[in-house]
């Protein structure tokens, strides 16, 4: 396989997984407001927070107010990360590598950019918001089961699952360090601590993952536990330890590429050995910011190994996501 459709393959895989995980941190963050008491607020800043783009915000927008921030992650064209944005280069890699990929997809992902394109402003405020995340993350779902199902499992597929498993590891670990440091703020209060469980089951509802947290658990939910089953659970699909032993066993099956191997080994690891009720009293937001420059070790070492050198446009492009 040519090593930029491999390069697209992967890419494809990050845009998707990374448009469903946009619009689920939007949808559950809408709800949250709604289930808090009127004098806790937590304000809209902690989703551009935690997509890490904080610069690119600033130079649009004045506040951090709803409508701002909900118009700046689903529908404009200068993020990098919006769900529009990553819908639209989804859709571009689609029609390069056609050759490759299910035809029903390139249809399902153009109608989705369409949707967007056309209808995507009316969807923004309170009334329609939902409709419109609902949409984006039902097709994102519809997405990975036509090419799990029609496409052939073969070193294409395979890149295309390292993106969405390599995106998942570090999109679930963006939503953990951003809710949990905003958290841990919130406690200092007294008269907040009642309320410190609705923002533990956001962090799981935003992952998908309050049912099988409470099947697995069986206790209510705590800190320490919600991180321990998001980082360490073996069976949860969106947990970083399920994302990373699925790239480890994905990637013996590609060119021999001992550099990723062993930057995954060092995350997991560093996952395993871990002390939760610790570091949440000690330096959480430190020990996370190791694990994504590990995830980010991965990434570089496999564009080194599998994908040509970017020309400076395409690179500059791709370093708008994530800075």
């Amino acid at each position: 396989m040519l090593s930029r459709v491999a390069d697209n393959l992967y890419w494809l895989g990050r845009y998707l997984a990374r448009a469903e995980n946009t619009a689920r941190l939007v949808s559950v963050h809408s709800h949250l407001l709604l289930d808090l008491p009127r004098g806790m607020t937590l304000g809209w800043s902690p989703l551009v927070d935690i997509l890490g783009a904080n610069r690119t915000f600033e130079d649009s927008y004045d506040t951090y107010s709803e409508a701002n921030v909900v118009r700046f992650l689903i529908t404009d064209a200068e993020n990098g990360s919006s769900i529009a944005t990553s819908i639209a280069r989804a859709r571009e890699i689609l029609r390069t590598v056609r050759d490759s990929t299910p035809r029903e997809a390139w249809e399902h992902i153009n109608e989705l950019h369409l949707f967007l394109q056309e209808r995507g402003e009316k969807h923004l405020p309170r009334a329609l918001r939902q409709e419109g995340l609902d949409r984006v993350i039902d097709s994102m779902l519809l997405m990975r089961g036509l090419l799990s199902a029609n496409m052939n499992h073969d070193v294409g597929y395979h890149f295309l699952q390292i993106g969405l498993y390599l995106e998942q590891a570090d999109m679930t670990t963006r939503i953990i360090d951003v809710r949990t440091v905003d958290l841990i703020q919130s406690k200092a209060g007294e008269e907040l601590r009642p309320f410190a469980h609705i923002q533990w089951m956001s962090v799981l509802r935003s992952l998908m993952a309050y049912q099988a947290y409470r099947r697995h658990e069986k206790i209510r939910v705590s800190g320490p536990a919600v991180l321990r089953f998001l980082l360490q659970n073996r069976e949860f699909p969106r947990s970083v330890t399920f994302c990373l032993n699925h790239l480890s066993g994905t990637l013996p099956r590609l060119p021999h590429n001992r550099a990723s191997e062993r930057s995954l080994d060092r995350i997991r690891a560093l996952i395993q050995d871990a002390n939760f009720e610790r570091l949440l009293e000690q330096g959480l937001h430190e020990w996370i910011d190791e694990i994504q420059v590990g995830i980010g070790a991965v990434h570089q070492s496999l564009a080194q190994s599998y994908f040509q050198p970017q020309s400076g446009a395409a690179q500059s492009q791709r370093q708008l996501v994530f800075g």
